[in-house]
C-alpha cells in the first residue's frame, strides 16, 4: 500500500502529469489513425496548460497559502496545555524530509533544505520551553541511503548542541502516518509540539490527532510568496506540486477512513 500510494500520488503531480500528457500525445501520433490524432492534440494542449498554469506565481501562491494560512508560528512554550503545578515530559517531534548522504561532510550539510528547516525550528521550540524537552526526529533511509534518515537529523542535532541523550529517534518509520504511531508508543496521551512544513501541518495534524495524540503545531519552512501575475518559473511549480501533494494525501486520508469504516 505504501508504494502503491506513492506511484499514485505522482501521477496527478503536474510534471509526471505533463510528461504523460506528453507521452501519449507522442504515441498517438506516431501509431494511431489519422481521424483518432485529435485525441494527441489534447493531450497536448493538457501537458503544455499544466505546466503553464502551475508555474505561474499566482497560482502557486494561492494553492500554498491556503495550507500555511490554517497554523501560525508556535511562539508558546508547551506548559500551556496543562494545569500549572502538573508534571509532565516535554517532548518536540520533527518530522522527517531527506537528506543526502556524504560522510565528507557534516550531517548538517547533508540535510535537505526543508530537514533544515525543520530542524532548526525544532531546536527553537526546546528553547523557548519552560523545562528540557526530549527531540525527536524520524525518517527511514529511502531505501537508497544505508542510514536512516532519523540518524543524520539525530547527528546534526548534536552537531548544533542537543545532548545526544535527549534525542529520540523513530528510523523505521515510512510515512507520517507511521510517525504518528511510533509517537503514540512514546507519549501517549501527553501533548507535544509538532514540527514540520506549514504546507504539511495540516494533513500531519489529521494524522496525529486520528491517532488520538495531541498535537501542539509549530509550522516552518513556509514557502508561499506572491509575485507578479506574469511571473512563470520551476520554483512555482516546486511549489505547486508540493500544495497538491498535500491536499492529495488529505483525500487519500478522506477516502482511507471510509474504506475503513464501511468493511469494518
Amino acid at each position: 500500500m505504501f508504494w502503491l500510494k506513492k506511484i499514485l500520488s505522482q501521477l496527478v503531480m503536474p510534471v509526471p502529469f505533463t510528461l504523460l500528457c506528453l507521452l501519449m500525445a507522442l504515441l498517438i501520433w506516431r501509431y494511431c489513425s489519422k481521424h483518432k490524432k485529435v485525441i494527441g492534440q489534447l493531450c497536448l494542449f493538457l501537458g503544455f496548460s499544466t505546466l503553464l498554469v502551475f508555474s505561474n506565481s499566482y497560482v502557486s501562491a494561492a494553492l500554498s497559502h491556503s495550507l500555511e494560512s490554517r497554523y501560525s508560528v508556535n511562539e508558546i512554550p508547551l506548559s500551556f496545555a496543562y494545569d500549572e503545578n502538573e508534571n509532565y515530559q516535554c517532548y518536540v517531534m520533527v518530522l522527517g524530509s531527506g537528506h543526502t548522504e556524504n560522510n565528507e561532510i557534516s550531517a548538517v550539510q547533508q540535510l535537505s533544505s526543508t530537514a533544515l528547516a525543520r530542524l532548526m525550528e525544532g531546536l527553537r521550540q526546546l528553547d523557548i520551553a519552560d523545562r528540557p524537552c526530549t527531540l525527536v526526529v524520524s525518517g527511514w533511509s529511502g531505501g537508497i541511503t544505508p542510514t536512516p534518515h532519523a540518524m543524520i537529523m539525530k547527528r546534526a542535532a548534536i552537531e548544533l548542541g542537543v545532548p545526544a541523550e535527549s534525542i529520540t529517534i523513530f528510523p523505521t518509520a515510512l510515512d507520517t502516518i507511521e510517525e504518528a504511531q511510533a509517537m503514540k508508543q512514546l507519549v501517549g496521551k501527553t501533548p507535544f509540539i509538532l514540527v514540520t512544513s506549514a504546507t504539511h501541518m495540516p494533513r500531519s495534524i489529521k494524522i496525529f490527532s486520528q491517532e488520538n495524540l495531541f498535537p501542539v503545531a509549530a509550522p516552518t519552512n513556509f514557502i508561499s510568496s506572491t509575485g507578479y501575475w506574469w511571473r512563470f518559473s520551476a520554483e512555482n511549480l516546486f511549489i505547486s506540486q508540493r500544495s497538491i501533494h498535500e491536499y492529495v494525501g488529505m483525500e487519500w486520508l478522506k477516502i482511507k477512513r471510509f474504506l475503513i469504516e464501511t468493511f469494518e
